[in-house]
């Protein structure tokens, strides 16, 4: 198995640890809890900021010495509503307990403190189309440059049809080179509809000495430490992933694969 691709370690409590020492990298982290209704999990932020996303079901949240009351409305992923997330600044606690069964992402890079702890949408954000024909995809931006209340994070869900590719035209993010471009690590967490399928995702350099080719499951989490990172999702199968970036600056300025530049010549994305 590829050393990018990350299986679930379980169905039940924390099915995810991703940390900057396990990924091998300096930047991202991301845990995943499935809870049943009641359970509580919680979290010190440490050095790290955190953004919490409700990705499916409800619970109560407890953070930064405030009760935020009930988070959560869509109770499957692929209805694609707005999610209702929680930003965590560093330094700081947070709890969440189950209203309902749930899923809940915690996404992780560090923080300066610069920022207080707040909601995020299901306010202000709308399920916007990106790109053309078969690349069509439809985003969800949770925390992306032009909102300024994280200080390292980059957070947004895509969902990708059936038969569609994403991540696409193949792009890197990997130099730390502004404004040409900068070097964000980044992680997919994927889910898939029907569940039983699949989906492909790809990463590899210019140089092809990172190349890895991976089967992505329903639940699977792939790491892009460097490279192009192109998903497919196979006629029958709709896709979902959540991305997480961060790196030493918080823009998001990438490069494409030259051998797919022709189409961000001709397409609007």
């Amino acid at each position: 198995m590829s050393h990018l691709l990350r299986r679930p370690f379980g169905s039940h409590g924390k099915v995810h640890e991703i940390t900057p020492q396990s990924a091998g990298w300096r930047y991202v982290g991301f845990n995943l809890y499935r809870l049943r209704q009641s359970e509580a999990v919680g979290e010190l932020t440490g050095e790290n900021e955190a953004i919490i996303v409700m990705v499916e079901g409800k619970a109560n949240l407890v953070a930064a010495g405030k009760d935020w009351g009930e988070l959560g409305e869509r109770m499957n992923v692929f209805e694609k509503t707005p999610p209702h997330s929680l930003y965590v600044p560093n330094g700081q606690a947070w709890e969440a307990r189950a209203a309902t069964d749930c899923t809940i992402a915690v996404c992780r890079a560090p923080g300066r403190g610069r920022h207080p702890a707040r909601r995020i949408g299901p306010d202000g954000i709308a399920l916007t189309e990106r790109g053309k024909g078969t690349n069509t995809r439809y985003i969800n931006n949770i925390a992306m440059e032009n909102e300024d209340f994280c200080d390292s994070l980059l957070v947004t869900e895509v969902f990708t049809p059936a038969g569609h590719w994403s991540s696409y035209p193949s792009h890197r993010h990997d130099e730390d080179d502004f404004p040409r471009i900068t070097y964000l690590e980044e992680t997919y967490y994927h889910r898939l509809n029907p569940a039983q399928g699949f989906g492909i995702q790809r990463v590899y350099t210019d140089d092809r000495r990172l190349d890895e080719t991976v089967a992505v499951a329903d639940g699977d989490v792939v790491l892009v430490p460097r490279g192009h990172h192109p998903c497919g999702a196979p006629y029958g199968f709709e896709m979902y992933y959540l991305n997480v970036m961060a790196g030493p600056l918080r823009k998001w300025r990438f490069i494409a694969d030259p051998a797919v530049q022709w189409i961000m010549d001709r397409d609007v994305r």
